[in-house]
Order: C-alpha cells, then sequence, then structure tokens
C-alpha cells in the first residue's frame, strides 16, 4: 500500500513516502506455506480498540459442535447458550460471556460479522476443528471449544479468562506501581511457549501479537488467544488492517522490501518485544504521531525501542527484550534461540507467583447466585 497521492504534503514528506511503501501486513510469510491468518480482536475482558453497543442482534440460528473436553462433544445452537453479558467490544465484533444452558460452562464468545457462503463455512468449521482437536490440551493457549454460525455471524466459542494483560498493565499503573519482573519473565516464558508451539505443531504463526491478545487467570496461568483462526473469515470482514494491529508490526512486514522473501516467526518476536516494552514501562514505547503512516515509518526508519537497567530490570531482562527487538530479522532470534537466553533457559512456569500478584489487583471474582 502507497501513500504517494496522500494531499497537501511537502516535498520532502512526498519523498519520503515515495521511498516508503507500506504494505500493512500484505508480505507473506518467509519459505512457508500458506497458513491461516490470525483472528485481531480478542477474548480480553476490555480490548485495546473498544467499541460498545455497536453490535447488530443476531439472526437466525445455526448449528454447530462444542467440544467442551475429550469426553465431552455435542451439537449445540445459539438458543443453548444464555447470554451473561457484553464483556469487550473491537473492530471486528464484539466477546459476551456465556453460559450452556445443560452443562453450565461459562465461555467467552466472539461474534463476528461476516460475509461468507454455506461452502466456505464448512471449509471454515473443518480448520477450525484441527485447530481445536490440536491446542485443547496445550496449557500455554486458549481453549476453543468451536464454532457456530447464525446468518451474517459466526460465534467463537473460548475459555473464559479474568483479564487481558493490556487491561492489567493499565490497572496496574494506573495505580501507581509496576508489573513485578518475575510476573513480566512468565508472560515471556508462556509466550514464547504458546508461539512456538503453535509454529512447530499447528505450522502457524500467529501475527497478530499484542498485549489485548495475552490473557491471565486468577489461577496464574498465562495464554496466548486469537491463533490460526482461518484467513478467509478475516478477509470476509475487513479489507485493511486495524492501526491498532499495525503498531506492533515488525519493519519487514510493514516494509516488504526488508524482506524480499517474505517474514517468519520473527516477525512475532518483534511484537512480542514490543508488546514487553510496553507492559514493562507502562505505555505504548513509540511517540503519538498526527498519522499512522508517521508511526509506521517510524518503526521502519527509527530506532527500536529498548530497555534499560537503569529503568529498574535486570540484565538477563534486558538483553532478553532487546533480543526481540533488533532491527535486521536476519539477526533477530527465533523461538528455540528465546528459550536458550539466560532469562528462560532454567524457567518453570510458576502460576503462584502470577496468581498472588492477581490477587492484589483483580477486583474480587463475582459470585454467581445459586437458585433457591
Amino acid at each position: 500500500m502507497s501513500f504517494d497521492n496522500t494531499p497537501n504534503m511537502d516535498g520532502q514528506k512526498m519523498k519520503r513516502r515515495n521511498q516508503l511503501r507500506l504494505s500493512f501486513g500484505s508480505g507473506h510469510p518467509r519459505r512457508d506455506p500458506p497458513e491461516p491468518n490470525t483472528f485481531p480482536a480478542s477474548t480480553t475482558i476490555v480490548t485495546q480498540d473498544v467499541m460498545a453497543h455497536q453490535w447488530l442482534p443476531p439472526r437466525t440460528a445455526g448449528s454447530g459442535t462444542l467440544r467442551l473436553s475429550p469426553q465431552v462433544e455435542f451439537t449445540t445452537t445459539a438458543e443453548d447458550l444464555k447470554d451473561l453479558g457484553e464483556i469487550g467490544a473491537g473492530n471486528f465484533g464484539c466477546v459476551n460471556r456465556m453460559k450452556h444452558v445443560s452443562t453450565g460452562h461459562e465461555m467467552a464468545v466472539k461474534r463476528i460479522r461476516m460475509t461468507m457462503d454455506e461452502h466456505d463455512q464448512q471449509k471454515l468449521k473443518t480448520e477450525l476443528s484441527i485447530v481445536m482437536k490440536n491446542d485443547n490440551d496445550f496449557t500455554y493457549i486458549v481453549q476453543f471449544y468451536g464454532t457456530l454460525f447464525r446468518e451474517g455471524d459466526c460465534w467463537i466459542c473460548m475459555e473464559l479468562m479474568d483479564t487481558s494483560l493490556h487491561e492489567l498493565y493499565k490497572r496496574v499503573f494506573g495505580r501507581g506501581r509496576r508489573i513485578p519482573e518475575n510476573v513480566l519473565t512468565q508472560v515471556a516464558f508462556s509466550t514464547v511457549k504458546a508461539l512456538n508451539y503453535l509454529k512447530g505443531t499447528l505450522q502457524m504463526i500467529h501475527r497478530d501479537i499484542k498485549p489485548s491478545n495475552i490473557l491471565l487467570n486468577r489461577k496464574g496461568e498465562i495464554k496466548m488467544c486469537d491463533f490460526g483462526i482461518s484467513g478467509r473469515l478475516i478477509d470476509s470482514i475487513a479489507k485493511t488492517r486495524d492501526a491498532g494491529c499495525q503498531a506492533y508490526m515488525a519493519p519487514e512486514r510493514i516494509d516488504p522490501s526488508k524482506a524480499i522473501n517474505g517474514y517468519d516467526v520473527r516477525s512475532d518476536v518483534w511484537s512480542l518485544g514490543i508488546t514487553l516494552v510496553e507492559v514493562s514501562l507502562g505505555q505504548f514505547p513509540y511517540p503519538d504521531f498526527t498519522t499512522i503512516f508517521e508511526q509506521l515509518n517510524c518503526v521502519v526508519s527509527g530506532e527500536p525501542p529498548l530497555l534499560k537497567e537503569s529503568d529498574g530490570f535486570s540484565k538477563n531482562y534486558t538483553t532478553f527484550v532487546n533480543q526481540c527487538l533488533i532491527k535486521e530479522f536476519e539477526h533477530r532470534p527465533k523461538y528455540d534461540a528465546l528459550l536458550k537466553t539466560p532469562l528462560l533457559a532454567n524457567l518453570q512456569r510458576n502460576t503462584m507467583v502470577v496468581a498472588e500478584f492477581l490477587s492484589t489487583v483483580l477486583p474480587p471474582p463475582a459470585i454467581t447466585p445459586r437458585p433457591s
């Protein structure tokens, strides 16, 4: 995508825009077979790009298969789900807390308006069923239960989590606190494990790493969401990419000329680095710009935002984050290398550390009244 025809630009800016042609993610993965795009909004309590109360009421019912566990699988319709209220909204739809009436199981249901014929719906169901069967036993990824289709709507049913990393850091810094490094390290560890699994087992690149797509629950589990949902679904609901996603894109995705043979998993490593800087310092690391072009030009042409030990972090943590933000992607580490860094090499999942911190930040859980 080029901005060459943007009006009212002086000669210097026009020259720079002619030199840099932005694709907004239209580049292709490096040396990898075609893979499904990601699902850009999250199942988080509050998404980064809130557009609440703009959802249109659902229409004609359709059925689908829900798989709550390897032993519990059944055909259901939207009428079998009780809506407990909206918990988030974004550019591509909204997220509601719902309860499966016959089992009492609560879940997050992401409802997306789309245009897709019955043939493509069946293809999408097949793809999603593969994701569902492969990832539900992997504890670093939000469980995917299944999909329901209604006229013009796609309902993605997923595990219900308590907060997102985006909501968490906003809440923490809003109270004059910081997220402890041991919790941030668990975020880094869990995210790399999830991304490594997606690529190694499902042959997927996430493509949308950001704080609102990293979820946490009160048990101290940290999980990735919005993974590997079919590219046909996204193509049916959006022709351009959300600016909130663009801000986390690696330079080689914004400007494909920097990766002639296409990008690879290291583009997600960059996005992880930006995410960790943001939640470590309490603000998005790039300054505000008048236009999205100026911001993306800064990502491509400017210096990467790096952490310093003087910011109050250990050498191992700052080194890890800064390795993720090496501009030349050929020198940026992949997942295996990240897992061997001094920060993560001997690390184990520690849900207790995360749970203890969340207990000091999150409000008490809502108590569901029991029938009398």
